[in-house]
């Protein structure tokens, strides 16, 4: 048993679902962070009401966005030649979306510093920079990631990247984007609706019921792009090595419009997965409609959950296809650190996912409980 499990494809297996889990698990916890910095300026009308919608988030979204940490590391770990690609090749990207972050931690702590309202507000549109910028961004990387991004591999095994930042900015990517952006807005106005109370609620009901349609309906529309073949699609015909050595070279791999469905084609099931991604929105919409709290949340959490991990199931086991040089695409089995890399971390993973997780339950568990403007003026200059 315990050598089955730690066999080398088994191991490439656990980490490409680790690595899925992380990313949806980031995308569940500071997604909808982001997505009330987005909401900011439009569900809050008085400087109280912003208050409320900032204290929902804000004794949470440092530990939030430690699953943007691991996931990070867990990249650099496991995928060494995927985060050397995607961490140098987006660089810019990246830098755009660090110095959005960078403003959110700034915005919480020095928004209250004065009373003027000037400043309180101009910090209020950094928090909303700080929300929506990351939220579209993210979703340009998928969209550029679907359509191959272009970068080969030196005799070395060196890479080499060859695109630029306008170039990433391309129609179908920023399509992608604004899936992303709707999803985490919708994400963020479950998340008011749920622990904020009063207008900022109602507000963010109205503008979560909208966002969440129309992230069913791109969600949806995205669909039908794979299906025309306009949204890439790499297709791997050689045969696989499955317990190889990590080496991109040597494959082939062809262009294939539709081979992004080649996946749910061959086990029907899996198209449970992104039907779910379109109807867990239209459920959440619905819950917005009779303020159902807690289930508009959960099939909000759910939605962004299926969303994600779609594009996992379609793309497997290609985890970057190259536009470029399509027979250097990085896949789930040439492109893992060594068997011992990744024993070794699933062996620190089990023992400290679960302390991890115990501490955000436990954490979550002593924050329950609605924000209002009463607890607000009551908590005074201990709250945000």
């Amino acid at each position: 048993m315990i050598e089955t499990l730690f066999a080398y494809v088994t191991l490439r297996l656990i980490w490409w679902v680790l690595l899925g889990v992380l990313l949806i698990g980031f995308a569940a916890t500071d997604g909808f962070d982001m997505g009330v910095g987005a909401l900011l300026p439009f569900v809050a009308k008085t400087d109280t009401e912003r208050r409320v919608a900032i204290n929902t988030v804000g004794p949470v979204w440092e530990g939030n966005q430690v699953w943007f940490i691991l996931g990070g590391g867990a990249i650099f770990a496991a995928w060494p030649a995927l985060y050397a690609l995607s961490f140098s090749g987006f660089y810019l990207a990246m830098f755009l979306v660090l110095f959005a972050l960078i403003l959110r931690p700034v915005g919480f702590k020095y928004r209250s510093k004065r009373e003027s309202a000037t400043w309180r507000r101009n910090w209020d549109w950094a928090l909303f920079v700080g929300g929506a910028v990351p939220a579209l961004i993210f979703g340009v990387a998928v969209g550029n990631t679907l359509q191959g991004v272009p970068f080969h591999f030196t005799d070395d095994l060196r890479p080499i990247y060859e695109g630029t930042l306008f170039g990433l900015l391309n129609p179908l990517a920023l399509y992608c984007g604004l899936v992303s952006l709707s999803m985490l807005v919708m994400h963020g106005a479950a998340w008011l609706a749920f622990k904020a109370d009063g207008a900022v609620a109602d507000r963010a009901a109205a503008f979560g019921s909208k966002a969440a349609l129309i992230a069913a309906v791109l969600f949806a529309g995205g669909g039908v792009l794979i299906w025309l073949g306009l949204l890439g699609g790499y297709e791997v015909t050689s045969p696989i090595v499955w317990d190889g050595p990590s080496n991109p070279l040597g494959k082939t791999v062809v262009v294939n419009g539709h081979a992004w469905l080649q996946n749910f084609e061959h086990t029907p099931w899996l198209s449970a997965v992104p039907a779910l991604g379109i109807v867990a929105p239209l459920l959440a919409a619905i819950g917005f409609r009779l303020r159902k709290s807690g289930l508009t949340f959960l099939m909000s959490k759910l939605g962004v959950a299926c969303i994600i991990a779609t594009v996992g199931l379609a793309m497997f086991p290609i985890i970057l296809p190259s536009s470029t040089h399509p027979n250097e695409a990085l896949t789930v089995f040439d492109a893992s650190s060594s068997r011992a890399t990744l024993r070794n971390m699933l062996i620190a993973t089990v023992v400290f996912l679960p302390i991890v997780l115990a501490y955000t339950a436990w954490v979550y568990s002593v924050l329950w409980g609605k924000v209002s403007e009463t607890t607000i003026e009551s908590a005074g200059s201990t709250a945000y």
